[in-house]
């Protein structure tokens, strides 16, 4: 059985409108650990900086999209 998924990158955002959006990964299941956790609600994520953004509660801006803080810490992507 090959392998056809692509090389996760250094930052990734589930956003279409980022440029850091790579529409291939997300044709697969991915998760990301972050202290040694696994995290469902990533929205945004930078191995080398360290950190993820995730959602803010439900707290919406003034264009329905979800508010998000950054957590700094240790990250980790891989593929399910």
């Amino acid at each position: 059985m090959s392998d056809t998924r692509p090389e996760l990158p250094d930052h990734l955002s589930v956003d279409p409108r980022s440029p850091h959006h790579v529409a291939a990964v997300f044709e697969h299941d991915i998760g990301i650990r972050f202290n040694g956790k696994e995290r469902h609600d990533v929205e945004e994520y930078c191995i080398s900086e360290g950190w993820i953004k995730v959602p803010a509660g439900k707290t919406l801006d003034r264009k329905g999209r979800p508010l998000t803080i950054k957590l700094k810490g240790q990250v980790e992507a891989f593929y399910r």
